[in-house]
């Protein structure tokens, strides 16, 4: 596949909208003004076993960032204190590392990515925000990234050991997602890991897939008693809003750690994955 994926139209799977616009509006300001600016956050732990694992494996999942004014430089230090703590093998970041409502300067931002490390690497995909900057500005982060140790992985993949493949899709909403390029290099041998953004993909990932994890949906950020999430910026609605998804592939779908659009999180703290990867027993 050489273009842009093609993806159903964006359903709405939202029975009371008009309700929840009121609500939205009514709230947003007030919530504005008491929001803890993205101070806080999980740190969610998983395990899952996988048959193609010889060795176990620790992997730590950030998301949807989102850095911009709005975040408190504290709570984004203590995102990456807590990552840093884990001692993973290995670092995976699945996009929006900036958001559209502003932008701070690049170098808190680089410092703190700059503190991961891992064994097997730290690497990242692109998330629809990341495009809201220009082509040459996005090139230019990127060789940051590649600086100071990160990779960011455009429809591509690598082997990090002889029992893992790691690939990484472009943005399926901005980008060019192209995943037969992305999984060409699959040998068929090793645990597939693929790394994806929006999870809007999951329908059309080949079944030999072993793990997927994304983001995006940050896991409807505004969740309202009693009508629950509001919105999930997804083509699917709230079929792979959050958590773990078992079919048509396992997937992870991630709360993230930022927000969008309004400035708060309400009933859906962010997240941070940790996931301990084990060989099948047999």
């Amino acid at each position: 596949m050489s273009e842009v994926l093609s993806l159903p139209e964006l359903r709405d799977d939202d029975k009371f909208p008009l309700l929840k616009r009121i609500l939205l509006t009514a709230l947003g300001i007030p919530l504005m003004l008491v929001s803890k600016r993205g101070r806080g956050f999980e740190l969610s732990h998983h395990r899952l076993r996988l048959s193609n694992l010889r060795s176990p494996l620790r992997l730590i999942q950030l998301s949807d960032l989102h850095f911009n004014i709005y975040l408190a430089k504290e709570n984004v230090k203590a995102w990456f204190d807590t990552a840093c703590q884990q001692n993973a093998d290995l670092i995976v970041i699945t996009g929006d590392f900036y958001d559209y409502l502003d932008w701070s300067n690049d170098d808190f931002l680089l410092n703190q990515l700059k503190r991961l490390k891992a064994p097997l690497g730290v690497w990242a995909v692109w998330g629809n925000h990341d495009y809201d900057k220009s082509a040459a500005y996005r090139q230019l982060f990127k060789t940051k990234l590649e600086q100071i140790g990160i990779r960011v992985l455009v429809n591509e993949g690598v082997n990090l050991r002889d029992d893992l493949f790691l690939a990484g899709l472009d943005d399926v909403r901005e980008g060019k997602p192209d995943l037969e390029k992305t999984l060409a290099h699959y040998d068929g041998e090793r645990v597939c890991l693929l790394l994806s953004h929006v999870p809007d993909v999951l329908p059309l990932v080949p079944n030999y897939v072993d793990l997927m994890l994304c983001g995006h949906t940050h896991g409807g950020q505004i969740v309202l008693p009693l009508l629950g999430i509001t919105q999930t910026s997804s083509y699917y609605g709230k079929a792979f809003a959050v958590g773990w998804i078992e079919q048509p592939v396992k997937a992870f779908v991630s709360r993230g750690l930022g927000f969008s659009t309004l400035p708060i999180r309400l009933n859906c703290p962010g997240e941070i994955a940790l996931m301990t990867l084990e060989p099948e027993v047999l």
